[in-house]
């Protein structure tokens, strides 16, 4: 690394990446925080890993702290860091799986073999496309290489040591988006995913209970096996799981029934057994029941013995002579106490209640239960061999049952009739003669309703007559008011809308008429008032306009001329109104 010793920062920089303290021409040290165990400046992170042999990716950098990029040297060109007070260049989105990067701003005369001096620090490179516009595609071996060679991105490069223009330029990195990359990562997801269901589908497996024994088919050899598993009560459950899938897929027929007829008594046989384990599980319990009620009774008599010495410390004798942190410890004491002996004895209470209820509920039924289960295994047997006969008896009484039911039904038919159909006709009766009485009432209000719309019939004729003999009279009215106004309103108009209200009006119009007459074209109305000014120095411009305003049909108001020139002047028109009016 060639640096001038006139630029102590830079060459103090360069000495502290590679590891060694920075010196001064002197001797003395130029940095003196240098940490050499460190190899860097305190304060500043890592900022060069392109450097030749230092091929490592720059660790996290805290956005507070400021980056800087240092100059890079190659063997045929160099890379000067950009303005670090400019801000950072601009990127697209990065594309998934992105392992190809844009480089723009080449120097014209960069060739191939400067691109892969340049960037082969970033990582292994795959393909180059180079265009003949001074900018290239490169493809890396690996995703985080593109983030390397995003940090170069900004220097100004420069060949050798010549500043042409054609030898220089700024390089811009930028993501690019290829197919090939985004093929590998399709690939490389659709591996993931593969995995991942390869992997539930594992974890699926692993969960799921075991199957079932496939049960064997039936034979003779298996039967007999089965029969002998079926005498021993350790395999019985197994062997009766056997027995009853025989027996649904249809194992049983003719050749076989003797056989099933013995496993099926067999199995019949535990059932004493059962019946006798159940009795000495219920005596455990009942005996457990009891063990639970005397220790909780005894339980109760601790509580009520604690609670008793409780309510004597509270009596005045002993109460007086305790403190009064003594004296509220005690009373918490004994509320707690309370508490859990009345729980305690609720609970004993609804033990004694359950055992009351199951006594007055088996009471009847106690003395034909033992004698059941003690005569139950000789009453299966004669079951067993009664099964048809009973059976048969059961339909025969069943019949019989049914024709006696259907003769009592038809002779309770036969005398229920009677009694039924004059119950009926009462009632029949009796909704008739309300039916009958509700039509009274309607009708009856049906008349009154009649009567009033006749009422209000005669009441609207009446009100129409009296509104045409209004409507006459007020016609009468109005042709009388009309002949008297037709006959004075040309007095009315005479006095009241004559536009001229005195003589000196009547001269005034008469002296303007004569001044338009002779102007044909017409006359703004300063003009007019200065030429009757002379006349009368008291005549007012307003008082001129309004009278004139008031004989349209005498004189009119137009606009003559054009942009600037444009004013109003008044012409006389008392030849034309004359037509008119």
């Amino acid at each position: 690394m060639t640096l001038p010793m006139s630029d102590p920062t830079a060459w103090a920089t360069a000495m502290n990446n590679l590891g060694m303290a920075p010196l001064g021409i002197a001797g003395q040290p130029i940095l003196p925080d240098f940490d050499p165990a460190l190899g860097m400046m305190t304060g500043i992170p890592p900022i060069t890993p392109m450097m030749p042999g230092l091929g490592i990716v720059p660790p996290p950098i805290p956005p507070d702290m400021p980056v800087v990029k240092e100059i890079i040297h190659c063997k045929s060109c160099t890379l000067f860091p950009p303005n670090p007070n400019l801000p950072p260049p601009a990127t697209r989105e990065r594309p998934p799986g992105c392992k190809t990067v844009f480089v723009g701003g080449l120097p014209e005369n960069g060739t191939e073999q400067i691109i892969v001096e340049v960037f082969e620090q970033c990582g292994e490179i795959i393909a180059i496309r180079k265009s003949k516009k001074n900018f290239c595609h490169i493809r890396f071996a690996e995703e985080y290489m593109v983030d390397k060679a995003l940090y170069l991105s900004g220097y100004r490069i420069r060949l050798g040591s010549s500043t042409d223009k054609k030898d220089t330029g700024r390089l811009h990195v930028d993501f690019a988006q290829a197919r090939d990359d985004l093929y590998e990562w399709e690939c490389k997801q659709r591996m993931l995913a593969r995995e991942e269901r390869h992997r539930r589908r594992m974890e699926e497996e692993r969960l799921r209970p075991p199957s079932p024994p496939p049960v064997v088919h039936y034979s003779d050899h298996e039967c007999s096996i089965v029969a002998e598993k079926l005498k021993d009560d350790s395999k019985f459950s197994e062997a009766v799981q056997t027995l009853l899938t025989w027996i649904e897929r249809g194992e049983v027929n003719r050749r076989s029934a003797n056989n099933f007829y013995s496993m099926i008594q067999s199995a019949n046989s535990h059932v004493r057994r059962l019946v006798n384990e159940k009795a000495a599980h219920e005596k455990d319990m009942e005996e457990a029941k009891e063990k639970f009620k005397q220790a909780l009774s005894g339980i109760l008599i601790q509580f009520e013995q604690i609670v008793a010495v409780y309510h004597s410390a509270s009596k005045q004798k002993a109460w007086d002579h305790f403190t009064k942190a003594q004296r509220k410890n005690i009373s918490v004491w004994c509320k707690q106490a309370e508490e859990i002996r009345n729980i305690h004895n609720d609970e004993l209470m609804g033990i004694r209640r359950e055992e009351e209820m199951e006594m007055s509920d088996d009471e009847i039924e106690e003395t034909t239960e033992t004698k059941e289960t003690e005569e139950s295994a000789l009453v299966s047997q004669t079951e067993a061999l009664k099964e048809e006969n009973d059976s048969l008896r059961w339909q025969l009484d069943a019949y019989r049952n049914e024709v006696e039911l259907l003769k009592q039904e038809q002779g309770k038919a036969h005398r229920e009739d009677d009694p039924n159909k004059e119950q009926q006709l009462k009632l029949l009766q009796q909704a008739l003669q309300g039916m009958q009485q509700h039509l009274l009432k309607v009708q009856e209000e049906y008349k009154k309703k009649e009567a009033e719309l006749e009422k209000l019939k005669d009441d609207k004729l009446q009100v129409e007559k009296m509104l045409e003999n209004l409507k006459e009279k007020e016609s009468r009215t109005s042709r009388l008011g009309t002949s008297n106004q037709d006959s004075d309103y040309p007095l009315e108009k005479t006095m009241n809308s004559s536009p001229i209200k005195s003589e000196r009006e009547a001269l005034l119009v008469g002296i303007i008429s004569t001044f338009l007459h002779v102007h044909p074209f017409g006359a703004s109305i300063e003009y007019i008032c200065s030429y009757l000014q002379r006349l009368d120095n008291k005549i007012c411009t307003s008082d001129v306009e309004r009278l004139m305003g008031r004989l349209q049909h005498t004189f009119k108001q137009e606009m003559t001329g054009v942009g600037a020139s444009l004013e109003k002047r008044w012409k006389f028109c008392g030849f034309e109104g004359l037509k008119l009016t």
